[in-house]
């Protein structure tokens, strides 16, 4: 389980008409990820889709607004790529000739109601003006009547001889404009080289304009059933002419024509290849519900590739893979610490964060959003770690008073809060450069490490023990001893011991600061208590209940906020800083899946 897994290497032939159905499928298990092979073969057979394709594109551009979504039939036919992409684009064909009037009349309608509903507010805005909007309709013999909308307030000058009203919208400008027809033709020469948009004034209105708005709502109200009855004769269409199913066809064929540079093949088969992180069952139980004519087998990759790494963990400690990913997939002699987080990680955040109540919080928070954004399931696994310190130090929304203290309250002992953590990290990073030597043994470098890190492993144990007993201190100047003559011994010269000492002393120095590096979990936890303390003095200080209750919410709410996030990255810190550098390097191959095609993954995500 601290050893990441390579994928298994599947190869799969399979017919030329059956290669989009079972590359298809295979993609489905989110399992597999295709190695680039020459498909010069492949290509050619597929040469034909490309104009059918154009054809395709040319329809979409005008009419995929209008389009149902894309649904599969529930029994796919086996037909060549080009056979079925001819019989869809034929269904779609046939739903064309029918939908374009349709479409037409949908148009008009969708454009009548988006102009009445300018002007309802236009005509709300006109019930201050004494306007006969009945003389606006039409032009007279001297002056022409023109409406302009703009998205920003244009700089223009009224027609010479002329009127220009300015009208409010929501976002945007409306101008109209009276005057003699041969200046109206030079402003709106301008008006349109400003972008705007000229609304014509309809020709039903008729007085004032409150006695129009009675009027608009009954167009505007059958201009949207009309609508709905056109959109309801569109969804009748594209069913009878089977277009859900066709669009998800020509979907599938885009997919696999983008994939063909993956794949290798021959004049009448094609030839899958890859890796895969799934059981080879899971693959034939794929290829048989395609009903694909496929062979698969499970050879040894080829020796010139390399195989993805799969970190293979349990449920419980797959959301802490996170922080071994910032620096990488750990490679096949790597330790992944996933499981290992899974304990740590909870520890280090609930001892920086004790407080029943707030633990609490973050624990809900965690499950309600967990299936939505699956890294907040980080926040379930510290939220209880935080409500078990809670109890262990006494805190619940910051009172220290309500819980039974099992420990000692932090501000109590503020140098057993600091010290504990400081242990702690000690045993952390020895941990540390025990995975290292174990990564050695999967080197096949075991000797080595027991000659050169073994000692320095022993000195470092050692000075720990020393700090508490004196008497260990002798093992640590013997680990020392242990690691210089060690590499003399390792490289057979004995100029590799003063090359090493250089190398000790700067190992040294790094360790005692990763080290007390781990002073800041006490310090936090220390911060934490010392913060809740402040919110309750505060609350109990005001003699408002209300305005302490106030106080008292609001203080935790930023505790909780701010504290979390913090707490957060001085662990994710201490993780990548101070206990990776012992052993990972993250120099693994990621497995990359193939994504699915546009239908299966919206079935899979129903």
């Amino acid at each position: 389980m601290l050893r990441p897994q390579p994928a298994r290497w599947f190869e799969v032939l399979v017919a030329h008409d059956d290669a989009p159905a079972a590359l298809a499928a295979l993609a489905g298990t989110g399992a597999i990820e295709l190695e680039t092979r020459p498909a010069e073969a492949l290509r050619e057979p597929l040469s034909e889709l490309h104009s059918l394709f154009d054809q395709y594109h040319a329809l979409a551009r005008r009419y995929r607004a209008y389009w149902p979504a894309p649904r599969a039939r529930r029994e796919i036919a086996v037909l060549p790529a080009g056979e079925t992409l001819r019989r869809a684009l034929g269904r779609l064909s046939m739903w064309h000739a029918t939908a374009a009037p349709l479409i037409e009349t949908l148009q008009a309608l969708e454009r009548e109601a988006a102009e009445l509903d300018t002007w309802r507010e236009l005509l709300t805005v006109l019930r201050a003006h004494p306007l006969d909007l009945g003389l606006l309709t039409q032009d007279g013999e001297v002056l022409a009547r023109r409406l302009y909308i703009f998205s920003a307030p244009p700089t223009l000058d009224p027609p010479a001889g002329g009127l220009l009203l300015d009208l409010p919208l929501r976002g945007e400008t409306a101008l109209l404009a009276i005057a003699p027809h041969a200046a109206m033709a030079t402003f709106h020469r301008q008006a349109i080289a400003l972008h705007g948009r000229e609304l014509a004034l309809p020709r039903w209105f008729q007085g004032r304009a409150g006695d129009n708005l009675t009027l608009l709502e009954r167009r505007l109200r059958r201009a949207r059933h009309g609508i709905e009855r056109v959109r309801g004769a569109l969804a009748r269409v594209g069913d009878a002419a089977g277009l859900p199913a066709a669009l998800d066809e020509i979907e599938r064929l885009r997919w696999f024509a983008e994939q063909v540079p993956k794949l290798a093949g021959s004049e009448h088969f094609a030839w899958l290849s890859g890796w895969t992180a799934a059981r080879p069952e899971a693959l034939r139980a794929a290829l048989t519900a395609a009903s694909a004519r496929a062979l698969v087998r499970f050879p040894e990759p080829p020796q010139e590739l390399v195989a993805p790494l799969i970190l293979r963990n349990p449920w419980w400690a797959r959301p802490f893979e996170l922080f071994a990913r910032a620096l990488g997939v750990p490679g096949r002699t790597e330790v992944d610490p996933s499981p290992l987080l899974a304990f740590v990680v909870p520890l280090l955040f609930g001892y920086m964060f004790a407080d029943v109540g707030q633990g609490a919080v973050l624990l809900l928070l965690g499950l309600a959003l967990s299936k939505r954004y699956p890294v907040t399931r980080l926040l379930v696994a510290g939220g209880v770690s935080a409500m078990a310190f809670g109890f262990v130090f006494g805190g619940l929304f910051s009172h220290e008073h309500v819980v039974p203290v099992l420990w000692f309250h932090p501000l109590d002992a503020p140098l057993t809060l600091l010290g504990v953590p400081l242990a702690f990290g000690a045993v952390l990073i020895a941990l540390g450069q025990l995975l290292n030597g174990l990564e050695a043994y999967w080197r096949g470098a075991a000797w080595r490490w027991l000659l050169t890190d073994a000692g320095l492993l022993t000195a470092y144990v050692a000075a720990g023990l020393g700090s508490w007993r004196p008497a260990w201190f002798w093992l640590a100047g013997a680990g020392l001893g242990w690691y210089l003559l060690g590499h003399g011994l390792a490289e057979r010269r004995a100029a590799a011991v003063p090359a090493a000492l250089g190398t000790l002393l700067e190992q040294a120095f790094q360790l005692a600061v990763n080290t007390l590096s781990f002073v800041r979990v006490g310090a936090f936890a220390l911060a934490h208590a010392g913060l809740s303390s402040a919110i309750v003095a505060l609350a109990v200080a005001v003699d408002h209940p209300f305005v302490a209750i106030v106080i008292f919410v609001v203080g935790n709410l930023i505790v909780i906020v701010l504290e979390a996030l913090v707490v957060s990255i001085q662990v994710t810190r201490l993780m990548l800083f101070e206990f990776f550098i012992r052993f990972l390097r993250g120099e693994g191959r990621p497995f990359r899946p193939l994504l699915a095609p546009p239908s299966t993954q919206a079935r899979s995500r129903a």
